[in-house]
């Protein structure tokens, strides 16, 4: 067998272990182009464009199936 602990971690010991695990809130960024907001970093989802020309080609009319 291995070494096993001799007692109970508390539960202030515990919590200040986990203090830096909490999740931080996204940062979003106003487009340039269209103003939708969106990560930082990251090709606009509503328009295509990054840094001030277009990159994806964004089709907004929907598609019809024959």
């Amino acid at each position: 067998m291995g070494p096993l602990p001799k007692r109970k971690f508390s539960h202030g010991r515990t919590h200040r272990r986990r203090a830096h695990d909490a999740l931080t809130p996204v940062q979003l960024v106003a487009c340039d182009n269209c103003g939708e907001m969106k990560p930082p970093h990251i090709v606009c989802p509503s328009c295509g464009y990054y840094r001030g020309r277009e990159v994806v080609s964004i089709d907004t009319g929907k598609s019809e199936k024959k």
